[in-house]
């Protein structure tokens, strides 16, 4: 403690030199609120990096690992760099707020351009997580000695005071983030906001308690700062729509029509000029594109549709294509759409563009949209043996969140709410970009009890991609733990010969005889062929497939590795 009272007696800090210009009790608490909003802030900012991060590379467990590993490493170093500083605590902190408030203010916009421009995203992620991990970390041994300058009291006790109002704040400051913040103002402009609340609260607090003992030029140059600080945020503030639509611009080839941030994810619409090609992309990854989508989307639907059919429930499929070749049959008396996003299902019925291509599916009366997540929803809402078809048209398994609708657990809920004898068709990635993630799912699916009929079609605007036919009615579908080949883990002979790769009792891979006359992709010889596999992409060519857990979401690095080479 004397050498607290040392230090307080240096004449190096004028706002230790002169008595406080209010009673300590009140200043106490003005630093206290200022721990509380500052620890808020900092939250924020690992919460904002962590999501952006996600957004736009996907892999949020990674993406969280990075930051906040980065972010506690500086942290240490920014507390161990502040012993310099705690000749000048006050000073000292009202400069790390406003060069926090800055830095943490401006990181969305400054990484969403380093990844529009500079193809550095990761770079520019790891400097900023820990520029603002320093500053975070310079904070506490600054607030320590300030404390302690205006109160002298046990070293045990300021740390609990100090941390107590720190956690606190952090805690605010999580929650705030994605319930306040994200809904109200959106990443960008919440980054922004936030920053401005730093550097006021680090400047102003310190402007407020050392009104009376800081020197004029002083507090002339804090409150220029302050007010640069506010400026260049403000400045970002305005400047951030043409920043993201000139960032979207660089990133994707044809114009961008339209952009929105849902609660969920990032929604753009792009059109090719010269084609009229409309796309739309989520996140970055493409979901349809207008000139090819129709062989998509035939593909999926028809095979399943190859048996009862009255009670259909779409996973997924938000855009209404897959809702459009359902409707094309007349005996489907209802078609249940439960999707995450609303704001995907929305833009599908108001845009002219979207709703033109699904010919306003989503707008038949048959058809009841519903906004959850598909796993969820199928665990507490979804009645058992309640649809006759189950269409799963949802996102690749790239990051945690979508990794579990891949899962033994997400198909044996899907088994669950299928009639005895009804079908589902599952998009399941590449197998020739993807073969591990492709023949992985299907290992996941049969794992839940369904015998499986791959079958994979050429969709240009995505490559080869592949489809799972499933069902329960068949007599060889396989046990648990039972490989779809038996025993041995071999295919017959006539498989291997035919290129099928079809389990036992797995439903036939076909067209209904009322299929529409007017499929312009899928026909019957096309869908006959696209159950051929070529040995290099067959089930054999990638070993023994691992089918993904909640636990084991195996699916999200064979995912990523498979991805890597293009």
């Amino acid at each position: 403690m004397t050498a607290v009272r040392d230090a307080a007696e240096e004449p190096e800090d004028p706002s230790s030199a002169d008595p406080l210009a209010v009673r300590p009790g009140i200043a106490r608490f003005a630093v206290m609120l200022a721990v509380f909003l500052c620890a808020a802030c900092g939250m924020v900012y690992e919460l904002a990096l962590v999501a952006l991060g996600s957004y736009l590379l996907g892999n949020t467990i990674v993406q969280a690992s990075i930051v906040l590993s980065v972010m506690v490493f500086a942290m240490g170093v920014g507390s161990f760099a502040a012993k310099g500083l705690v000749r000048w605590p006050a000073v000292s902190f009202a400069l790390v707020e406003a060069a926090l408030g800055l830095v943490g203010g401006l990181s969305v916009l400054s990484l969403y351009l380093a990844f529009a421009f500079l193809d550095a995203y990761t770079v520019a992620m790891v400097v900023a997580a820990f520029v603002i991990g320093a500053l975070i970390g310079a904070e506490i041994p600054l607030l320590m000695e300030i404390l302690q300058r205006i109160r002298a009291q046990r070293a045990s006790s300021a740390v609990a005071d100090l941390f107590s109002f720190d956690y606190v704040g952090g805690l605010v400051g999580g929650l705030a983030f994605p319930f306040l913040l994200l809904p109200l103002l959106g990443l960008p402009h919440g980054a922004l906001a936030v920053g401005a609340v730093n550097a006021i609260t680090g400047v102003g607090v310190v402007l407020w308690v050392y009104r009376g003992t800081l020197t004029r030029r002083l507090k002339v140059w804090l409150s220029v700062l302050l007010v640069a600080v506010l400026a260049v945020l403000g400045v970002a503030w305005a400047a951030t729509d043409t920043i993201e639509i000139t960032g979207q611009q660089s990133i994707y080839r044809d114009t961008v029509t339209h952009s929105e941030r849902s609660d969920y994810q990032q929604i753009v619409l792009t059109r090719d000029h010269r084609t009229d090609d409309l796309r739309m992309f989520l996140n970055g990854d493409l979901q349809f594109s207008s000139t090819d989508e129709h062989r998509y989307h035939e593909s999926l639907v028809h095979p399943a549709m190859n048996g009862p059919r009255e009670d259909v429930l779409i996973l997924g499929g938000g855009d209404g294509m897959a809702a459009r070749e359902v409707l094309e049959y007349d005996d489907v008396d209802a078609v249940t759409l439960v999707d995450l996003d609303p704001a995907v299902v929305e833009l599908a019925q108001s845009d002219e563009r979207i709703s033109a291509l699904n010919e306003g599916s989503l707008s038949d009366p048959r058809v009841t949209t519903i906004a959850a997540d598909a796993f969820a929803w199928l665990r507490g809402e979804a009645a058992a043996d309640a649809y006759d078809t189950i269409i799963i048209d949802l996102p690749d398994p790239d990051d945690a969140a979508t990794a579990k609708l891949y899962t033994v657990e997400f198909y044996g809920l899907v088994a669950r709410a299928l009639a005895p004898e009804g079908r589902t068709v599952i998009q399941a990635g590449s197998p020739y970009f993807a073969p591990e993630a492709y023949w992985g799912v299907a290992e996941s699916v049969r794992r839940a009890g369904l015998a499986v009929t791959p079958y994979h079609v050429d969709v240009p605007s995505f490559g080869d991609w592949g489809f799972l036919l499933a069902g329960a009615s068949g007599e060889g579908a396989p046990a648990e733990g039972e490989s779809a080949e038996g025993e041995s883990g071999e295919s017959s002979p006539a498989d291997r010969a035919s290129g099928t790769e079809a389990d036992p009792g797995g439903p036939p891979l076909g067209l209904p005889e009322d299929a529409p006359d007017d499929l312009t992709y899928a026909t019957e010889p096309v869908i006959d062929a696209a159950a051929v596999f070529p040995p290099d992409r067959a089930r054999a060519s990638v070993g023994e497939p691992q089918a993904s857990t909640l636990l084991h979401p195996y699916v999200i690095d064979q995912h990523r590795r498979a991805w890597v080479a293009y």
